[in-house]
């Protein structure tokens, strides 16, 4: 069979918005916490935002300039294009439905949602006085007519269209707009009562429009092509298709509306006729525009009762002790499993590396570290105290260039050596260097990580941490770093593998070793994203080989299972629950080392336009851990959604035991933090072992 067939593959865009209708069934989800419900749907309206800037504005450009290029399924840019539209006017009436009935049972809790003219009068004189005092001076009426030009409209901006007439004899008609800045909260919140800004703007047109009459108004906010800002991963493949010529484009073309479904047709009519929108790109809502905003609501204090039960992350044995992290690490391999371990040791290792008189340098590659870093003040206070300090500062790191290019000033200003990039490629590889005097010889210490070095996100997403000092992994270490600051087109890695060299041609090497051994293959994969058609094909060559190959795939994945003759050994699933599952981590059965851990996914973009890293695991009780966390995911029923041969994803049916992997690993963390003492923390750790494999 034609493993290249394009019936055999899922169109990358159509398996994503089956991801994000993943994260709406969270909000459907009535056993989530009602706040947590509304959460799923702020995360869902924000990454419907981003997709439309990068994903659907690519589209169009493709479109536009007649470029055919596709991807393995073979769909046209048209062809996506509609089937991205369909597939999201049908899921908005899902979405507003979730919505209204999350909203209702917030009531019942005394949380409300509520528009200007739903308020008692008390609170109307509240809220009047506040559209005086903080609204009044700030946002922006704005005529539109012969003498006053329809104005530019930023990404994402949020403002009210109306309809006017003159207050004279002759009654005109006129057409206006009111700004309602970014600066400005989108909800005013009196007590537990949250009213969206617009209406309170429209309750008081009459007093930014003077001696005009408003005929009708509607909220409404524009999306435009924002493949500058927007986060890198979404970009790279459609930046690729155009060639240099065609990035004389004018900047951020409108894209999508979203719109009040009150809005008449004359206010349709009118923004159209500005803004050049596609029909079929405008989106009539009966609930608030601007999902995303909706955190507003859910960070409200006084509901903790409607949130998931708050965790604490655990500092497990050896590190909760008081000894120097490196005396641990020079003894002993050590891995964290994020966020049910905490993030802390990775800041420790930095910080006493810091301040550590013996340190002679460190490394370390900063991809997203956040505001007010603790990694990256340990990195200044070292570069100030002398020693040597080499950041690679990944400038290309979309929606964080800013905050990376303070960082990076910062770092030089205080003597680090910064590097911005290789050129040609992004490095998303997570790892750092220490190097220390020991005597009259040098002691080398790495970690390595498949998230990014950022307490914040630690919290939220499932990541690998690995700590180790030996030999072979610390030299090639160094390697990398020389060749990230040096002159060095081929450097190949002798333990880890690095791309865009070695990672892609291991993983088909280790792929085919698992196809040699027919029925007794076994491949498990967890990742964010499975794309790459070679990659694909090497596992559909495996399936029919009879291996058995079991995949942990979060967001997109183009593969199809269960296909007869093709990968009915193959099974997918996708885990969206309280934590964003973010870690990679593979296990070939027939390897001479079974479990790697890495920064990639298996997309072109990380094999083969990307700096990344994946490690191997040679410690046994690490690994046998990651197969663990692999085998409980695989085993969970409560979270786990199994895609089918025609791309929709089930959940999978609840059997008892319920596994939900994700509360059932805090458990086993809570097991191991059980005690300090080794013998209770032997015993615990027995329990936890236990626990996992009754599940």
């Amino acid at each position: 069979m034609n493993l290249k067939d394009p019936k055999l593959y899922i169109n990358r865009e159509l398996s994503w918005l089956k991801f994000n209708t993943r994260v709406l069934e969270e909000a459907q989800d009535s056993s989530n916490p009602l706040l947590e419900r509304l959460k799923f749907i702020a995360i869902y309206g924000t990454n419907l935002d981003e997709f439309y800037m990068i994903r659907v504005a690519g589209l169009k450009k493709l479109f536009k300039y007649r470029i055919r290029v596709t991807g393995p399924d073979k769909m046209t840019p048209l062809e996506q294009l509609k089937a991205i539209r369909s597939y999201l006017h049908s899921e908005k009436k899902v979405l507003e439905k979730t919505f209204f009935e999350i909203i209702e049972k917030l009531k019942n809790e005394g949380l409300y949602l509520k528009n200007y003219e739903e308020l008692d009068e008390e609170t109307k004189s509240q809220i009047n006085d506040y559209f005086y005092s903080n609204l009044y001076p700030v946002i922006v009426p704005i005529a539109v007519d012969a003498t006053h030009p329809f104005p530019h409209l930023n990404n994402l901006s949020f403002a009210l269209v109306l309809k006017l007439t003159d207050s004279n004899e002759h009654k005109e008609t006129k057409f206006g707009l009111v700004r309602i800045p970014r600066v400005l909260p989108r909800f005013v919140q009196i007590d537990n009562t949250y009213i969206p800004i617009e209406s309170i703007v429209q309750a008081h047109l009459d007093s930014l429009f003077p001696g005009y009459t408003i005929v009708e108004s509607a909220p409404f906010r524009v999306t435009r092509n924002a493949d500058i800002e927007i986060e890198e991963e979404e970009a790279d493949d459609f930046m690729e298709l155009l060639e240099e010529g065609l990035k004389l484009r004018r900047k951020g073309e409108i894209v999508r509306l979203e719109i009040g479904i009150n809005a008449g047709e004359d206010l349709i009519a009118f923004l159209k006729e500005h803004i050049h929108i596609d029909d079929n790109d405008i989106y009539y809502y009966r609930i608030p525009i601007n999902l995303g905003a909706l955190w507003e609501i859910v960070s409200n204090k006084n509901f903790p009762h409607l949130l998931f039960e708050p965790y604490t992350p655990k500092i497990l044995p050896p590190l909760d002790s008081n000894e120097p992290i490196f005396n641990i690490i020079e003894h002993e391999e050590i891995m964290l499993y994020h966020p049910y371990e905490s993030f802390d040791p990775v800041v420790k290792f930095i910080s006493e590396a810091s301040k550590d008189p013996d340190v002679l340098a460190i490394r370390m590659t900063l991809y997203r570290v956040g505001k007010n870093s603790p990694i990256v003040k340990a990195l200044i206070n070292a570069a100030e105290s002398g020693k040597q300090v080499t950041a690679m500062v990944e400038l290309k790191a979309r929606f964080d260039e800013e905050n990376n290019l303070i960082w990076a000033r910062v770092l030089e200003n205080a003597g680090a050596h910064v590097i911005f990039g290789i050129p040609g490629f992004k490095v998303h590889a997570k790892i750092a260097q220490v190097i220390k005097k020991d005597g009259n010889r040098l002691k080398q210490y790495v970690h390595i990580a498949t998230g990014n070095y950022n307490p914040s996100t630690a919290r939220i997403y499932t990541d690998v941490s690995f700590f180790t000092s030996k030999q072979n992994i610390v030299e090639d270490a160094t390697r990398f770093f020389h060749f990230l600051t040096g002159f060095s087109k081929r450097t190949k890695l002798k333990t880890l593998y690095m791309s865009p060299f070695q990672i892609k041609p291991k993983l088909l090497q280790m792929i085919d070793e698992e196809t040699k051994r027919g029925k007794e293959g076994h491949i498990i994969a967890k990742m964010n994203s499975l794309v790459d058609q070679d990659v694909i094909i090497a596992l559909y060559k495996a399936s029919q080989a009879g291996v058995k190959i079991e995949l942990i795939v979060r967001g997109i994945c183009c593969l199809r299972p269960g296909i007869e003759g093709v990968s009915e050994n193959i099974r997918v699933i996708s885990i969206v629950g309280k934590y964003l599952e973010h870690a990679r981590i593979f296990y070939f059965k027939h390897a001479s080392t079974q479990i790697y851990i890495s920064s990639a996914d298996w997309m072109p973009r990380n094999l083969e336009r990307r700096i990344e890293l994946m490690t191997p695991i040679s410690d046994q009780n690490i690994a046998e851990r990651l197969t663990e966390i692999l085998q409980i995911q695989l085993k969970d029923n409560v979270k786990a959604r199994e895609l089918l041969p025609n791309g929709d994803y089930v959940k999978v049916p609840t059997q008892k035991p319920k596994i939900n992997s994700q509360l059932l690993m805090e458990e086993y963390a809570k097991l191991l933090h059980a005690s300090h003492e080794k013998n209770t923390a032997n015993k615990a750790k027995r329990l936890a072992r236990r626990l996992l494999k009754e599940s």
